[in-house]
């Protein structure tokens, strides 16, 4: 078992043990919600998951930098209630502009954080929580107490979560579904095999041999954060086009979720670790548990947000416990091998 163990890399083990977790949830929300296993619910959970994922994508971006972004969910209402405004004015923009503007925006209000995390060397926690109260306000100023309405918004706008790109049986993959999965394909394509990107795990790993390789640390830093802010953005729109009425607590709370979605998903909050296989999963497990508590009778709805605390914790403890595990597995194999003379001698210079 233990040899095993020691062939297997962490994060496939990560994988693997959510994958099961997720199907345990699954069969046991199944076992006790009545016409669980719908259409109606699958379509429900995956709308959902498409908001959440762009967004865990993004601030997976910035755990792996050993950085944290807490204005995510401020990012989003503030995106999705401008962008509404936007269209309110001029409805007959395209489609593809709109999409355009709503990451433009929310890549500036990323930016911001990145620039003073990065380059003025704040704590992301202290930056990131303040410009969360910061944004929150300049929306609820702009909006004048004025809510966006589905009433006021373009068709294709009203229409846009229920078009479907394909069907399997009675279950719908819709659109909004498929740009998130296609965002985190192109997200996970660069993180393995891009150069530029791998340099994320270079810096969240070691800032100081980073630095000494020639990596630029500040650069690095600042990107992930304007990404973040741009998928925070992307996702406001989708935000938009899923519930139309928007009010200033739009996004309100979705801070936790990305953050509970990319540790479940294990991504270490140390930083330096994390694939995006694991986000997904980790997203479709933090929402399935959301959407179902809702529909399950014997839990309030004040102790979702306990559980996704409860999840975070659990997910933290877990990874260190297992980096512990597998470095002391790794450790003893190192001294067989030394003890033995199997490991290969260094040939001297010269």
């Amino acid at each position: 078992m233990t040899g095993w163990l020691r062939s297997v890399h962490p994060q496939t083990l990560r994988v693997t043990a959510l994958a099961l977790v997720l199907a345990l949830v699954v069969l046991f929300f199944g076992s006790q919600i009545d016409n669980y296993y719908t259409a109606r619910m699958f379509n429900r959970i995956s709308t959902s998951v498409a908001i959440i994922l762009l967004i865990a994508i993004g601030q997976a971006l910035v755990v792996i930098t050993r950085n944290i972004d807490l204005s995510v969910g401020s990012i989003v209402g503030f995106t999705a209630y401008l962008v509404g405004d936007l269209l309110v004015a001029q409805p007959d923009l395209h489609p593809l502009v709109v999409v355009a503007a709503a990451m433009a925006l929310g890549a500036a209000l990323g930016a911001v954080n990145g620039v003073v995390v990065a380059y003025g060397r704040v704590p992301a926690i202290i930056v990131t929580l303040g410009t969360l109260a910061i944004y929150r306000t300049i929306l609820v100023e702009y909006s004048d107490a004025r809510s966006i309405t589905t009433a006021n918004l373009p068709k294709w706008v009203v229409e846009l979560p229920q078009a479907t790109l394909f069907s399997i049986g009675d279950l719908d993959i819709r659109v909004t579904v498929a740009i998130a999965l296609g965002v985190a394909l192109v997200v996970h394509l660069a993180l393995t095999r891009l150069r530029a990107a791998r340099r994320l795990y270079a810096v969240g790993s070691n800032p100081d041999a980073a630095a000494i390789a020639g990596i630029n640390a500040e650069r690095v830093v600042f990107t992930a954060f304007l990404l973040s802010g741009a998928l925070a953005g992307l996702a406001g729109f989708v935000f938009l086009a899923r519930f139309g009425n928007i009010t200033v607590v739009a996004g309100l709370g979705f801070e936790l979720k990305s953050v509970a979605a990319v540790v479940v998903g294990g991504v270490n909050i140390f930083g330096g670790s994390g694939t995006v296989v694991g986000v997904v999963l980790g997203t479709t497990l933090v929402d399935v548990i959301d959407n179902s508590l809702t529909r399950w009778a014997l839990v309030s709805e004040f102790w979702r947000d306990a559980l996704l605390g409860m999840l975070i914790l659990i997910a933290v403890a877990a990874d260190t416990l297992m980096n512990r595990y597998l470095d002391r597995l790794r450790r003893k194999r190192h001294m067989a091998e030394l003890s033995a003379g199997t490991l290969p001698v260094p040939r001297e210079a010269g």
